[in-house]
C-alpha cells in the first residue's frame, strides 16, 4: 500500500489499472527476474507446507508456483484489480485466503504463519515510516524462527536502466534517473506510460538496515538479476541453453557480492523473526 498521499494513491493506481502486471514476468528482463526470485525463494522459504504470507501478491504470479509446490498460501493486495484476478483464476482456487489490504495493517494473527514474503510492497512506500510498519507488520505475523523477505528496487537501477534504451527523451530521463538516484524517490511526473510509477529505490544497505530495524536478525541482502540488465536481449540470451546456464550461474556467484549488489535491478532482503544474529 503507497504512501497515503492522493497523488501517490492515483498515480499507483492508474500505473496499476493498466493491467500488465500478469504478465510482466514473462519477458524480457523479467523472466530473469522471475527464474531467480523463484530460485531464491526455494532456497530461503522453510519447506512446504509451511504457511507463506504473499503480502503485495500481484496477480498471483508467484503464489501460483507457491501452491504447486505444496505451501498454504494467503494472499494479499492492495489493487482491486489484482485482487479479482486472484480471485478468478482457477490456478489459485486453493489459496488459503485472498485479501484486498493493507501492508502496513495484515488482518492476520500474530505468530500464524510460517513466513511473509513482501515482493512488492515496499518500493511503492516513499515514506520510511510507512516501510517500517509494514516490515513490523509482517514480523509480527510470522512465528519465532521464521522468515520475512522483502524485495527492494535498486537505487542504482535508476541510472543502468537507461544505459540500454536507443531512445531517450533526454530532458524528461535525466532529472528521474538522477533525482532517484541522489534520494530514493521516483516519480514520473507524466505518468509516461514506458516509465515506472511513484516508488522508492533503495541503496543494498538501506533494505538491509530497514529490516534489521524491524526486529529481524541474521540479515541478508540478494540481488535478484545481478548485471544482467545490461543484456541487449534478455529473451535471447536465455533462448541459447549453454548462454541460460553461464547467465544463472554468473549471478548466483555475485548474488552476495556487495561491490555489485547495487547493480541489479532488484533486491531480496531476507530476515528471521526473533533470531539470535545481526
Amino acid at each position: 500500500m503507497p504512501d497515503a498521499t492522493p497523488d501517490a494513491l492515483t498515480q499507483i493506481a492508474a500505473y496499476y489499472a493498466q493491467d500488465r502486471e500478469h504478465d510482466r514476468l514473462t519477458r524480457g528482463l523479467g523472466l530473469i527476474e522471475f527464474i531467480r526470485t523463484l530460485e531464491l525463494l526455494s532456497r530461503l522459504l522453510p519447506p512446504a507446507p509451511a504457511t507463506v504470507l504473499d503480502v503485495g501478491a500481484g496477480a498471483g504470479v508467484y503464489a501460483r508456483e507457491l501452491l504447486r509446490a505444496g505451501y498454504a498460501v494467503h494472499a494479499l493486495d492492495a489493487m482491486p484489480g489484482h485482487v479479482k484476478r486472484l480471485r478468478a483464476d482457477p490456478a489459485l482456487a486453493g489459496l488459503s485466503s485472498v485479501t484486498l489490504g493493507d501492508a502496513r495493517a495484515l488482518p492476520y494473527p500474530d505468530a500464524g504463519a510460517d513466513a511473509a514474503l513482501l515482493l512488492g510492497p515496499l518500493y511503492h512506500l516513499p515514506d520510511p515510516r510507512d516501510r517500517a510498519r509494514a516490515l513490523a507488520e509482517a514480523a509480527r505475523a510470522v512465528q519465532p524462527g521464521g522468515v520475512v523477505l522483502a524485495a527492494g528496487i535498486s537505487r542504482a537501477s535508476a541510472i543502468t536502466r537507461d544505459l540500454t534504451r536507443d531512445e531517450l527523451d533526454e530532458a524528461y530521463t535525466r532529472p528521474i534517473r538522477e533525482d532517484t538516484y541522489r534520494t530514493g524517490q521516483y516519480r514520473n511526473p507524466e505518468s509516461r506510460g514506458n516509465f515506472f510509477t511513484t516508488a522508492y529505490f533503495h541503496h543494498p544497505h538501506e533494505l538491509h538496515a530497514e529490516l534489521h530495524a524491524a526486529g529481524l536478525t541474521d540479515v541478508t541482502v540478494y540481488a535478484v538479476e545481478g548485471p544482467t540488465n545490461l543484456l541487449r536481449d534478455p529473451e535471447a540470451a536465455l533462448n541459447d541453453p549453454a548462454r541460460r546456464e553461464g547467465i544463472l550461474r554468473a549471478v548466483r556467484l555475485l548474488e552476495r557480492d556487495p561491490a555489485l549488489l547495487g547493480a541489479s535491478p532488484h533486491l531480496l532482503a531476507v530476515g528471521t523473526v526473533g533470531g539470535t544474529g545481526v
